[in-house]
């Protein structure tokens, strides 16, 4: 009998259901497979050109086309890179064009932002539509209006210098006939106009994002810090600042990344890869890959650092972001 009782399931045992595995839905990924194909089309497909074009030696369309061989030469492009004191010096400008360009804008966005959540509808609307005309136009046309105003016989700020009183010119300047003056001449004027340039089609989209995200946080929050005796610079930094953390962060990565590729302002303005001191990482890889005599390899391992260095940058700040919601 005891035999009997050990050997028979019991009632709960009975009732207990058969542990299956999950059953995996796939149709998400079926959903998601289109993108993917699309995604690995457009971008990791060149991606891929780029990276195996930087270990080869090409130096004419025919090897691209395919009538010629690939001599392979391992890491020669990337030494050669590393090892040219002119990448210590276009990587420097290229980092402190970024630096600088990303406080400004980061800045000049936010002020606006805020600016746009305190006026009233109507009027932030008007607003953020004659903000949003600088991020709507083109870089390439924009760029060619800026160099237009800073032209050195018919611009607008050649006028103006013009305009001065002789004896103040004379005095600020140094001179008083700004007609045929070089305002892109000297590399740090160069700098300074393209970063006003950059800045100037860069910061409506922060102030949008910043004013998105001032909606969402609650009025009360603002309201109490306000009863309690708190300024603007306080409610800013301890109530608005935190909670819109996450949307900064986005937002410096997206503009470092896109300061670290300027290709398009630097080119017109500079009018070419003739002014070789103010190059950047771009066109730099451009001019290395194009000018006479065209070396495909070398503009193609500079494009790959400057790859691996945005997404350095990316990687610290998910890693960031991944602590504070650790620590959170």
């Amino acid at each position: 009998m005891s035999t009997l009782t050990e050997h028979t399931p019991t009632a709960a045992a009975r009732d207990t259901p058969t542990r299956r595995r999950p059953r995996v839905d796939r149709l998400p990924y079926l959903l998601l497979l289109p993108c993917l194909v699309v995604i690995g089309v457009l971008l990791l497909w060149p991606l891929g050109q780029v990276v195996a074009m930087s270990f080869f030696r090409l130096n004419s369309v025919r090897q691209l086309r395919g009538d010629r061989e690939w001599p392979f030469v391992g890491l020669a492009n990337y030494t050669q890179i590393l090892g040219d004191p002119f990448f210590r010096t276009v990587l420097r400008n290229t980092v402190l064009f970024a630096a600088a360009n990303v406080l400004l804008t980061m800045v000049l966005g936010t002020l606006v932002g805020l600016l746009l959540h305190r006026l009233g509808r109507k009027m932030a609307t008007f607003v953020a539509s004659c903000v949003m005309l600088a991020w709507a136009t083109p870089a390439l046309t924009g760029t060619i209006v800026w160099k237009w105003i800073f032209d050195d016989t018919s611009g607008l700020v050649t006028w103006a210098f013009n305009a001065l009183p002789d004896g103040l010119s004379q005095a600020l300047f140094g001179r008083t006939d700004w007609s045929g003056y070089g305002w892109f001449n000297s590399p740090l004027l160069f700098f300074a106009i393209l970063t006003l340039v950059v800045v100037w089609h860069s910061f409506p989209f922060i102030a949008v994002s910043v004013l998105a995200g001032l909606k969402s946080v609650p009025s009360e929050l603002h309201e109490a810090a306000r009863v309690d005796g708190a300024g603007p610079w306080t409610v800013f930094w301890k109530i608005t600042f935190p909670l819109l953390r996450p949307v900064f962060g986005i937002l410096v990565v997206l503009s470092t990344i896109w300061d670290f590729k300027v290709f398009t302002q630097q080119f017109v303005l500079a009018g070419g890869t003739q002014d070789r001191p103010t190059f950047m990482l771009s066109i730099y890889s451009y001019a290395e890959a194009f000018s006479p005599p065209p070396k495909y390899g070398v503009g193609s391992a500079i494009a790959v650092i400057l790859t691996l260095i945005l997404l350095v940058v990316t990687g610290l700040y998910v890693r960031m972001v991944l602590r504070q919601e650790d620590a959170s």
